[in-house]
């Protein structure tokens, strides 16, 4: 069973409460799911265990303020992760155009820069379309899950 890291940017909730859903989801069947709300660079240096960003957009296509800094940490110092595994859920709205799942490529690519591997294709929750995002979501974890 895998020990997961997730990294969670929200404005209004939803992001969150859609990592506890897949934390709820999958604890059961033996799996540890840490979730980060305010996470921090030290959370990812200290272990191996394979990251998983879950988070909103905001502004235009922006990284949501309470992963703000561990994005711009992130992105300056470059901590090396080669190897290490990772996803990403990223929550939008369509209607904003060019800048709809920002948060994520902006994640996904500061990732990439440290050497960690992408695993699995970006999921790109549509607010407009999906009501509730632990629908699509824990589907998408779970074959996320297996190609670690």
């Amino acid at each position: 069973m895998a020990s997961i890291r997730i990294l969670v940017g929200s404005v209004y909730g939803t992001a969150l409460m859609t990592a506890r859903e897949l934390k709820k989801s999958l604890e059961p069947e033996g799996h540890t799911l840490i979730i980060n709300e305010q996470p921090e660079l030290s959370d990812i240096t200290n272990n191996t265990d394979p990251l998983l960003v879950c988070t909103s957009t905001t502004g235009q296509g922006e990284v949501p303020p309470n992963l703000l800094p561990f994005y711009l940490e992130l992105r300056d110092t470059l901590p090396q992760q080669p190897g290490r595994p990772f996803g990403v859920i990223v929550l939008g709205d369509s209607s904003y155009g060019d800048t709809f799942c920002g948060a994520g490529d902006l994640l996904e690519e500061a990732l990439l820069e440290t050497g960690a591997r992408k695993t699995g294709d970006t999921l790109k929750i549509d607010a407009l379309e999906t009501p509730e995002p632990a629908d699509e979501a824990l589907p998408w974890l779970r074959t996320w899950l297996a190609q670690l």
